[in-house]
């Protein structure tokens, strides 16, 4: 009598990864209380996703841009004023392989906002999108990996270390602050927002973990004295979520995404600006699963039948981080005497290369430098700085699965004579790896009948190409270890082509010895 003892595995699978652009159009109105549009100066804007749904053979994302256009003004003596309108998108993303009940993540990033003066009192917006989207599919599976009072049952076994899914949850986490700016500003209109999630860390305590992170909120205002300032600050952004059987040591894969954002000036004589972001969490948890599978099994007293499967699962899981300090002197022309007031940094991967033991990556630096003249004019130069960063010491580098992110944890820029600009820039590198493996498993079992006594005890036998002790022995109805025992046998893996072997058969006793 078969005994199977069955455990299970949980397989968090990458079905598809997919790229998309897309573009959210848009017209504004100028109000009545702000003057005419001469020309715009910069654009720029927050992406918030509030909604996401995986369809069958699509996904549908419901979100916004909040759009800040800096503008110069026809007929005033004014040299810089601020819009800000709200850009609504609702698209549906074609993903074959997707289906209802998958889980999907989401990396919306802005490529780019242009802005058209249609006429003095009215501009048109259009968004460009980047959207990185991953579909996983969790799926539990059964494995046998072990076989009950089966002493005439020979089994061949492979030690495995497979990556298991613990666990998923996800939380909701408001941040909310009021970010005081100088005494002496009276706060006229904010010009420009840059928002991020940084700082991000976990911490597992019993059944929950701890994500930690920072929402960093940069604002450019005008006060009503006509200048132009910044203020910067971080809010703390902490949550839990409950992961039944987390435990200390697990791997976790912790998603954030920005889900609605509201800034807004406090009255004058508070000096401060209120802000309130709604911010997802997403959290799965892996654990390191030693398996001892069974690849394959015979036995010499009964015949046997068993399906096999083949199944894809994660291994080698890891999480490495680095900080890549960036030290460069650019040119800038014509900066002499201007006050530089912001630097907007956009980082992007050029290119990824796996070479064995080590990835390289291609990145670049775009800068954006605001700077305002004596006559508190906005004037706005573009660079451009590349770099690499290698992640070295891997084995087989060439096979994992990749996905990076860059982060910027400070920066410094020190303007020069000569329009000489030193950029001290530390940039935070997130390497989240693993590989596929497909492996087999064993099904089912079933007895078919008994093995027909064999008329032999012995047999001498030539090794061919591509022979192993185990296929001999299930060929013959025999076992490896008599096989290695009356050949003298020590490393069983270890046989060659026209070497003679003497086969002995399997007896059956009462004892269930091998004679």
């Amino acid at each position: 009598m078969i005994n199977p003892v069955r455990e299970n595995l949980r397989i968090n699978k990458l079905v598809k990864e997919q790229k998309e652009i897309i573009f959210v159009e848009g017209d504004m109105i100028v109000p009545d209380s702000k003057p005419d549009i001469l020309n715009t100066i910069c654009t720029s804007g927050v992406v918030s996703i509030y909604k996401k749904e995986v369809q069958d053979e699509k996904i549908r994302l419901d979100g916004c841009i909040n759009t800040y256009i800096m503008y110069m003004p026809d007929g005033t003596e004014d040299t810089v004023r601020g819009l800000n309108t709200t850009l609504d998108f609702s698209e549906n993303i074609n993903m074959s392989d997707c289906r209802e009940g998958m889980n999907v993540i989401t990396d919306v990033k802005t490529k780019s906002i242009e802005c058209k003066v249609l006429n003095g009192r009215k501009v048109s917006v259009k968004a460009t999108l980047e959207v990185n989207l991953k579909i996983y599919s969790n799926d539990e599976v059964e494995i046998i990996n072990e076989i009950q009072d089966a002493d005439n049952l020979q089994m061949l076994k492979e030690n495995l270390k497979v990556n298991s899914l613990v666990g998923q949850g996800e939380t909701k986490i408001y941040a909310k602050d009021n970010i005081s700016i100088e005494n002496i500003d009276n706060l006229a209109e904010i010009l420009k927002v840059e928002a991020n999630i940084v700082d991000k860390d976990i911490k597992i305590s019993y059944n929950k973990v701890l994500a930690k992170s920072e929402f960093e909120v940069k604002i450019l205002y005008l006060t009503e004295d006509n200048r132009i300032c910044t203020v910067k600050m971080k809010i703390p952004v902490v949550g839990f979520i409950d992961i039944q059987d987390v435990v200390e040591g697990n791997i976790c894969d912790v998603n954030y995404e920005i889900r609605n954002i509201i800034i807004k000036p406090n009255s004058q004589e508070e000096h401060s600006i209120y802000v309130e972001a709604e911010i997802g969490v997403k959290c799965d948890v892996y654990e390191e699963k030693e398996i001892n599978l069974i690849q394959d099994m015979y036995s010499p007293c009964v015949n046997l039948d068993f399906d096999k499967k083949q199944i894809s699962t994660m291994v080698d899981k890891t999480n490495v981080k680095d900080i890549k300090q960036i030290r460069e002197k650019i040119n800038l022309k014509d900066i002499e005497n201007q006050n530089l007031i912001d630097v907007l940094v956009d980082t992007s991967i050029v290119n990824e290369n796996k070479i064995n033991t080590k990835i390289l990556y291609e990145c670049e630096m775009n800068l954006k430098f605001m700077f305002v003249n004596g006559k508190q004019q906005v004037i706005i130069k573009d660079a451009k700085i590349p770099f690499e960063y290698t992640i070295d010491n891997l084995q087989n580098g060439e096979t994992l699965n990749t996905s990076s992110n860059i982060e910027m944890k400070s920066s410094d820029f020190i303007i020069q004579d000569g329009g000489d600009v030193t950029c001290n820039i530390d940039m935070e590198t997130d390497t989240n790896m693993y590989r596929n493996a497909n492996i087999n498993i064993i099904d089912s079992i079933e007895e078919n009948s008994e093995r027909e006594e064999q008329d032999y005890s012995i047999i001498l036998y030539i090794v061919k190409k591509g022979d192993s002790l185990w296929k001999i022995a299930k060929q013959f109805g025999s076992t490896v270890d008599a096989i290695a025992r009356v050949n003298g046998i020590e490393d069983r893996n270890l046989i060659y082509t026209g070497q003679k072997l003497y086969i002995p058969n399997y007896v059956r006793t009462s004892v269930n010895s091998y004679e």
